[in-house]
């Protein structure tokens, strides 16, 4: 039976698939199909593949260690991949707090017990998090609720966990507030100092925010620096925890190993997943040593966080990453890419907004820049060109309009001016 037959007979509807090929096997940037037909990758798995599809000095870890322990719940004993994993985590986490470590095994829970963290230890009942964000469908709990955005991910889920609200996110592009920044004094800001803070939870009964710095599945958007300065010192005065996602962001992704330090802060705790080893299922919850030993022992944990084949290919992870430079290799990368797309704004009026850090880039498609209607179906027609042409891309954003660029860190140069040109091929087709 063909794949994708197979695929509609026994994997149920409810998870989707974006682009109807069936991949056998990867080699860096490149994707190969059960056809043989070949793609440049610019998904990356979601963010995930950073350092490549099959890099070798993973597989050698990973094989390495199976060699040795594939499993034993670290609840139960202690093994060596955990514990150095947390200490490297704990060494590369911004900011100069001593910081402590769990591991899971998703981005969705990653932010369940971040947050599970924040009110266990500030005993208070609210989080809140922001409109157009993604933390994850993973679970029916705390990451789900947390996402302000209701379509497809809360479908047919209501009602979802009480105690977290909503606000909105400094989406400069489409302010809510219609100002034009900088001159609009960050109204968004302002809405949560002086009107929500009143009027739906109070400071003293909340115990975090959870945000992207730059957000993911919501298009790229990127926080303003002051905004985000400018919250912290709010939280701060009002002993609120601010938990950093940097599931999607983190990782080199935005030209620095978090996207939180291009914003000259310190986040209590931060919530990664994704890139942390690769593609196997690891995540972790890296957090103040003063907020993560006033957890309660036995409350934290799960059968395989920790799993020690990931441990292992993680810590290779944040050796390649520092030994590489692959941050400053994400940043000159994006810097091709910005120029690329920005050359591509001046000539097609499909293309609305150009955003992002490092390699980290998108573009918000509209169908006319005054208005700034969405344009969606275009945004569709682009990427199914530019897969017909080997390249694979992934749309974004609360209308569904923005296409992200999501290459591994690694990708060959000529293969990421490539992927662009096939890229701005698609989009000359589209509005020719």
């Amino acid at each position: 039976m063909d794949p994708l037959e197979a695929r509609s007979k026994y994997v149920m509807k409810g998870v989707a698939l974006y682009h109807p090929v069936t991949i056998e096997r990867g080699a860096n940037a490149k994707l190969y199909d059960v056809n043989g037909k070949e793609y440049i990758d610019f998904t990356s798995g979601i963010g995930v593949a950073n350092l490549g599809h099959a890099n070798p000095e993973l597989i050698k870890a990973a094989e390495e260690q199976l060699k040795k322990l594939w499993h034993m719940c670290f609840m139960v004993v202690n093994y060596k991949p955990y514990v150095e994993l947390a200490e490297r985590l704990a060494k590369i986490a911004p900011g100069s707090s001593e910081k402590m470590v769990l591991l899971q095994n998703s981005g969705s829970e990653a932010i369940e017990n971040a947050i599970k963290v924040a009110k266990q230890v500030t005993g208070r009942p609210y989080v809140v998090a922001y409109e157009n964000s993604f933390h994850g469908r993973g679970t029916y709990g705390y990451a789900l609720a947390s996402t302000g955005k209701y379509k497809p991910y809360k479908t047919g889920f209501d009602p979802l966990i009480p105690g977290v609200e909503l606000i909105p996110y400094p989406y400069c592009y489409r302010c809510p507030f219609k100002q034009e920044y900088p001159s609009c004094g960050l109204a968004c800001l302002d809405y949560v100092k002086n009107w929500f803070s009143h009027t739906r939870v109070p400071p003293e009964r909340v115990a975090a925010f959870v945000m992207e710095m730059v957000q993911g599945e919501g298009g790229f958007v990127v926080a303003p620096r002051d905004y985000v300065k400018e919250l912290k010192t709010f939280l701060e005065a009002n002993s609120i925890l601010l938990i950093d996602d940097e599931v999607q962001a983190g990782w080199g992704r935005t030209g620095k190993m978090w996207a939180v330090e291009h914003f000259g802060i310190e986040p209590d705790i931060i919530a990664t997943a994704k890139a942390i080893a690769n593609g196997l299922p690891l995540s972790a919850v890296i957090g103040k040593r003063e907020i993560m030993e006033n957890t309660s022992p036995g409350s934290f944990g799960g059968t395989y966080g920790g799993n020690p084949v990931a441990c292992s290919v993680a810590i290779k992870v944040v050796e390649i990453m520092q030994r590489d430079r692959i941050p400053e290799r994400a940043a000159k990368l994006g810097d091709i890419m910005r120029k690329r797309l920005e050359e591509m704004f001046e000539k097609y009026e499909l293309i609305g907004d150009v955003r992002g850090l490092g390699a980290m880039q998108a573009i918000e498609l509209v169908r006319d820049r005054r208005s700034k209607e969405p344009a969606a179906d275009e945004t569709m027609r682009v990427i199914n060109k530019a897969r017909e042409k080997g390249l694979l891309l992934l749309r974004a954003g609360v209308y569904l309009n923005v296409i992200r660029l999501h290459p591994p860190l690694t990708i060959e140069e000529d293969n990421l001016m490539r992927g662009l040109d096939i890229l701005e091929e698609s989009i000359r087709e589209v509005v020719s």
